[in-house]
């Protein structure tokens, strides 16, 4: 059978998370010269802040970097508006800082006005994307390849994983970490066993609901907020997502039995806090699904055993887009056809 009879067979979207594990697994060879360029660059002229911009799911990979970044590196990481590059005309004062742009595509002209923007002030430019020859790779001094080859769903799935894994390969060298590094190598069989975990319990739950809450804190807030921003793409159902600590102050209000809750734990520092979380909210009525590597009972969601904190949280997300497309088929819903989307938004 040809690829493309494959991808037609097993529906776009769930073949391009099948290929996922691949693209990890060939992104060091891609990845390894710039980053070694880029990091000595940091090394030897530090930032005091990292300015990261992007749309969309890319927007939750920044979220992803500034973890990463500030856990190993200590540096503030923040996200930039691009309205005030584009609408506002207003200069920052990026002079020696790192300013990464992140986009699968690289044909946002917020992204690309943005990164002249903070080029022309000073900024050490780098681009994230999956099309390096795209006009955001050309406004930017590096350009770092997500190597995740075409995407066809327009539902982001594997240049999502490419650009977390990616992010953190950029911890990873500019910390000179051999605990990252040895993660990633162990990384593409974990997502190829991570992608086969079964989520029954979130189906049926989650199949009649028309709201709900999803949950993370350190590495998984980033992927809680990937979770809810695909609910809405490919299973039409609206989701928001909180840091576990945020929930408790006003969102607590919304616990009911009938309003899920969908929980991503790390096994790292936040998650004896998140299963503490858990257990209040279990005892205000929640219907809570918890994907814990230590849960148990009817509504927990397996995960694999621990790794290492920040590439296990991709390996959560990897296990939901599988889930994803098992809850559209069941809401009756076509993944691949999401209504309203087009695969690049280009905004200003």
């Amino acid at each position: 059978m040809t690829r493309s009879n494959d991808k037609q067979r097993h529906g776009r979207m769930q073949t391009e998370i099948r290929e996922a594990p691949d693209v990890v697994s060939r992104q060091a060879q891609r990845l390894g010269p710039v980053l070694s360029e880029l990091s000595r660059k940091l090394g030897s002229a530090r930032p005091s802040v990292v300015v990261t911009c992007a749309r969309g799911s890319s927007a939750h990979a920044a979220a992803f970097g500034k973890h990463v970044v500030e856990r190993h590196l200590g540096i503030p990481v923040a996200p930039m508006a691009p309205s005030i590059a584009t609408l506002y005309r207003q200069r920052l004062d990026l002079k020696g800082q790192l300013f990464l742009a992140i986009s699968q595509s690289g044909r946002s002209d917020d992204l690309i006005e943005s990164a002249a923007m903070a080029k022309a002030s000073g900024a050490l430019t780098a681009a994230l994307v999956n099309d390096v020859e795209s006009p955001l790779a050309r406004a930017c001094e590096y350009v770092l390849p997500m190597g995740a080859g075409p995407e066809l769903s327009v539902a982001a799935t594997k240049t999502v994983i490419a650009s977390l894994s990616a992010l953190l390969r950029l911890a990873a060298a500019w910390a000179g970490s051999d605990a990252l590094a040895g993660a990633l190598d162990r990384l593409p069989d974990r997502l190829a066993r991570a992608a086969e975990l079964d989520w029954s319990a979130a189906l049926e739950a989650l199949s009649g609901a028309e709201s709900l809450v999803t949950i993370g804190r350190g590495p998984t807030l980033a992927i809680a907020r990937e979770a809810a921003l695909k609910l809405k793409e490919t299973c039409n159902l609206h989701a928001e997502a909180f840091s576990g600590a945020e929930f408790l102050h006003g969102p607590v209000t919304l616990v009911s039995w009938h309003y899920p809750i969908l929980m991503f734990v790390p096994e790292d520092e936040v998650a004896p806090g998140l299963r503490a979380l858990a257990g209040d909210l279990r005892g205000k009525g929640a219907a809570l699904l918890m994907a814990d590597p230590k849960g148990s009972g009817p509504n927990h969601l397996p995960a694999l055993a621990p790794d290492h904190p920040d590439a296990d949280a991709i390996c959560l997300i990897q296990s939901f887009y599988a889930m994803a497309v098992r809850l559209a088929e069941k809401r009756g819903i076509d993944v691949d056809r999401p209504r309203h989307l087009q695969k690049v938004t280009r905004t200003r």
